[in-house]
């Protein structure tokens, strides 16, 4: 479901903004709508990524061998 925000911005960015969504061929709220679509979805996949990473992080990565004993990590050579 589309809902309806307000913003309030100077009207010297909102004159700018007007040019670049005319070059664009597209409205503000498009222009804008766009935007905030594309900020939502880099910020879902970095959540996404960062809770595998610890996912990883926690259970550790296979490296092969076997665990050492307390004595065989204290063991001064």
């Amino acid at each position: 479901m589309k809902q309806n925000i307000t913003l309030a911005v100077d009207s010297e960015l909102l004159r700018e903004a007007k040019v670049l969504a005319a070059r664009r061929n597209t409205s503000i709220s498009r222009m804008l709508a766009e935007d905030l679509e594309e900020l939502v979805r880099h910020e879902r996949a970095y959540r996404e990524s960062m809770l595998k990473a610890l996912a990883l992080m926690e259970e550790g990565l296979p490296l092969g061998g076997r665990p050492l004993t307390r004595e065989q990590a204290h063991e001064r050579r």
